[in-house]
Parts: structure tokens; C-alpha cells; sequence
């Protein structure tokens, strides 16, 4: 009967309600019972397969219920595979149009406008950058002239004093005995002088009228004479132990910025040698002291004799330096050039040059590291490109030349240093040819590009726009030179 009743029920619905009516029983049973395509039957491998209608009934464990799931899923998977590979192939078709899809004729993209500026000739001053350090230009150490114990500090360290001005003050007690006993000694002096010559007097009459000898007269003349040789130097004593006093208060000898003090109140100085008790330096001007290497010197020479350079006209007597700060800014002020030694160093080859720059506000420093820009030379066939055009490697330096059909090249150049916002080049440019400025991100491979002119930012416009700056050329130097340098 109850063999009946599961045979009717197969066949007396519709799949639909047959499959909902086996997934409540599969819950009551432990296994699971499927509505499927016959084709879907096989691969399951269920326990038992029974037809309904147009699907197959199964009866299964969770095993074969797994199998026919992943079944189901790669049928799905695939399906969508082919759609998406049919929808790719007629977007490829549509795009390559009758044209094969490049260039404009073909539907595709415009080339890439670039920004290029045209190389022309200028003059350009050649400045030649050299390391170089300050100095100051007048250095005084303050010694102790008077031995003795230091009693008060006068001065403020750091500060600027006045030449005369007292710095320190070492105890006066033994200099101030030594000139009271030296001031004795001159009245003792001064005493017998005023004998001699009264006694010198008394006997000048008597000689002439023969009532002494002219022996005694002679002894008081020369009496006279030794008492004031006898003041003579009583006074030269007494003006030693003044000085001596004098140094016992010790004073700035030059004007100029002071610096810490090198011994404290209570210290004994002077004994056997001069103390030193602080250093003074005049700071305003400045002194800079740098070197440069004979071979460039030698070469610079050559090219202004050749005619390829000309020397600079410095509008003065001497050259104008100009002062590049340890941290890349320019010092407003110009110095002019003082002189350029004789002698060249034999251990690291190069030549010493000073500079005097003025320092009115203390800004430079005694002891600080700087570079020296100084214009030796002029070219008039000079040609300066902005600093974001060369591309600077290990392998050297280059630029994007455009040429006239679009195509972009790199070019190997020769590279100074800088003028304001650009670079100098010395070798590899022609005059006329494009060079790529800005717009390096939209290349692509040999493509070509579209050249357009660049135009500055409104910031590095204005000091472009003026006249020919000189521009600096870095100076090779060798290490020993380096190192001595800094």
C-alpha cells in the first residue's frame, strides 16, 4: 500500500510540486532527494533514479548531492565564459574599423601635445663656481700682559666692543707698590740733581776768580750731570711700572664681534707666558679665501686667447664675486676680488684667490663653508635651457629633442650649473632645434607628439625675461683640494 501511494504520488503532480514535496522529505529521511534533467541523473551516481514527467527523481547521499552541485556550477561558469568572450570579440571588431583603428583616419587617438621651447644663442657670462671659506677680516687675541689674579669680567660674551674698551681686570696691589717705590726713587733723584746743581753754580764764580781749583770745579760739574742722568732714569722706571699697572686693566685692541672667555675670575695668568683671555674678530668686511685647480685656469686662458670666450668686463677695477650660502641661497650682497697668489700648491695643484665681502649685518660667519661664484669669461654663442628639461643620471646628461615630423630623440649634452631656474649648456644643442620641456608623462614608445610652446610659470617668468645673467660653470676640483677646502 505504501509502495502505491509513493508511485501515485510520482506520477500525479507536476514536477514543480514533486521537487517541493521531495525537499520536506529529504529533511525527515537523513538523505536528500532531487528534481533533475535526465542527463544530470547519470553523472550524480544516485542510490535510486525514478522518471517524472520530463525530469528524473533522485534518491541520494549528500555525496552525490555534492557532485551534482559542482555539475551545475561548471555548466553555469562555462555559459558565462562565452558570453564574455563573445561581447570582447565584437567590442575588438567595432574598434578597429575600416582603417585598422590608428591615427586619426583610423578612429584613434590625436598625438600628445608637448611643451618645447626653440634653442637660440645668447650671450651668457661664464662664472666659475669655487668652494671656498670665510674668514675674518682682522683676528685679535686678547692676552694677559700682567700676571696676576683675575678680579672681574667686563664684557659680555658675544657681544661687539670698542677698541680701548677694559675686558678684564687682574689685582693692581704689586704694580700699584712698584710705581709709588719708582716715584720715590725719582724725587730721590730729583733731590740730588737740585744739589749738584746748586753746588755747580756756587763754584763757576770762585773758578774765575782762581779762589778754588779747577779739579773741584770739574767734580761739581760732573756731579751734576751723573744726578741727572739719575732722574733720567728714576723717570723711565717710574713710566715702566705705570705701563706694567696699565696691564693689569686689560683692554680690546681692535673693534670687532668677541667671543667666549677663555678664563674665569679667580684664575691666575700671566705667569711666565701671556694668557689668553678671549679672541676678538672683525666681521665687517668678510674675507673669503678659495682655490682654483691650474688646469681649468689654464683652459679658461686658452678659450678667451682663442676667441671662443672674451673676458668679462667687471665695470670696475676688480672682479665681482658673488656668495652661494651652505644651504643653496644666494647672499644679496657682491664682493669684489682682492687678489689671485702667485704660487700654486704643489701638493694638490691649485691657486689661492681672495674675495672682500661686505657684512654689515653679522650675517656671515667666520669658518663657514660656501662657494664662490666669480665671472671670469663671457661667451656670446651661449645657450640656456630650463632645469626640468635636462634629465641628470649616472650615465650623464640628456634632453628630449622633437623633431620636425613629431618624433621625439634623447640627446647626450654638456651640462653647467645653474642660472636661476635654468641650465647652460655647453656642448650637444644646435640653434633652432625643439627641445621637450614639459609633457614627458603622456610619451608613448615611438609615438609621435605634437609640439606646442612652453610657457614658464608666472613665477620664474620675470627673472628670465631680463638680461644675460652670468651663469655658473661648475669647477672640477680634486679630493685633496676638497678636503683642504673644507
Amino acid at each position: 500500500m505504501r509502495s502505491r501511494r509513493r508511485a501515485a504520488f510520482r506520477w500525479s503532480c507536476s514536477p514543480k510540486r514533486a521537487s517541493e514535496a521531495l525537499r520536506a522529505r529529504s529533511r525527515r529521511l537523513g538523505y536528500s532527494r532531487q528534481l533533475c534533467p535526465l542527463d544530470d541523473a547519470r553523472a550524480a551516481r544516485p542510490l535510486q533514479a525514478q522518471r517524472v514527467g520530463h525530469n528524473t527523481v533522485l534518491e541520494m547521499t549528500h555525496d552525490s548531492r555534492s557532485r551534482l552541485f559542482a555539475l551545475r556550477v561548471a555548466r553555469h561558469a562555462a555559459l558565462a565564459l562565452g558570453l564574455v568572450l563573445l561581447g570582447c570579440g565584437q567590442k575588438s571588431e567595432n574598434a578597429a574599423g575600416p582603417g585598422g583603428g590608428k591615427g586619426p583616419g583610423g578612429g584613434g587617438p590625436p598625438p600628445a601635445e608637448v611643451g618645447v621651447i626653440t634653442v637660440q644663442l645668447r650671450p651668457v657670462g661664464i662664472v666659475t663656481e669655487l668652494p671656498g671659506r670665510l674668514e675674518a677680516s682682522r683676528v685679535a687675541q686678547v692676552r694677559a700682559r700682567a700676571a696676576g689674579i683675575v678680579q672681574k669680567r667686563l664684557f659680555v660674551e658675544g657681544s661687539d666692543v670698542r677698541a680701548g674698551q677694559a675686558l678684564f681686570k687682574i689685582d693692581p696691589s704689586t704694580y700699584q707698590a712698584a710705581v709709588a717705590a719708582a716715584q720715590a726713587t725719582l724725587a730721590r733723584a730729583q733731590a740730588g740733581l737740585t744739589q749738584a746743581t746748586a753746588q755747580a753754580e756756587r763754584y763757576r764764580p770762585l773758578v774765575e776768580a782762581n779762589a778754588i781749583s779747577k779739579q773741584e770745579y770739574i767734580n761739581a760739574v760732573a756731579a751734576e750731570k751723573t744726578a741727572a742722568a739719575d732722574v733720567a732714569s728714576a723717570r723711565a722706571n717710574l713710566q715702566t711700572s705705570q705701563i706694567s699697572l696699565g696691564y693689569a686693566s686689560v683692554t680690546a685692541p681692535i673693534s670687532g664681534r668677541i667671543g667666549r672667555a677663555l678664563v674665569t675670575e679667580g684664575a691666575l695668568v700671566g705667569q711666565g707666558e701671556a694668557t689668553p683671555l678671549a679672541v676678538i674678530q672683525q666681521i665687517d668686511p668678510m674675507y673669503v679665501n678659495f682655490t682654483q685647480s691650474t688646469t681649468d685656469l689654464l683652459a679658461l686662458r686658452r678659450a678667451v686667447e682663442s676667441g671662443k670666450f672674451r673676458r668679462a668686463d667687471t665695470g670696475g677695477d676688480s672682479a665681482s664675486v658673488q656668495i652661494v650660502l651652505e644651504d643653496g641661497s644666494v647672499y644679496p650682497t657682491h664682493g669684489k676680488l682682492l687678489f689671485s697668489d702667485l704660487t700654486v700648491d704643489p701638493t694638490s695643484g691649485q691657486i689661492t684667490l681672495r674675495a672682500e665681502v661686505p657684512n654689515p649685518r653679522g650675517f656671515l660667519l667666520p669658518g663657514m663653508y660656501v662657494r664662490v661664484r666669480l665671472e671670469q669669461a663671457e661667451t656670446p654663442t651661449g645657450i640656456v635651457v630650463p632645469q626640468q628639461a635636462v634629465q641628470r643620471g649616472t650615465t650623464g646628461d640628456a634632453v628630449m629633442v622633437v623633431g620636425a615630423d613629431g618624433t621625439v630623440t634623447p640627446r647626450p649634452v654638456k651640462v653647467g650649473s645653474a642660472q636661476g631656474g635654468d641650465w647652460v649648456i655647453l656642448e650637444g644643442l644646435k640653434p633652432g632645434e625643439m627641445v621637450m620641456v614639459d609633457g614627458f608623462q603622456k610619451l608613448r614608445g615611438t609615438a609621435p607628439v605634437k609640439p606646442v610652446p612652453w610657457q614658464p610659470p608666472a613665477s620664474a617668468a620675470a627673472p628670465r625675461g631680463g638680461a644675460s645673467a652670468a651663469v655658473a660653470m661648475n669647477a672640477p676640483a680634486s679630493a685633496a683640494a676638497a678636503s683642504a677646502s673644507r
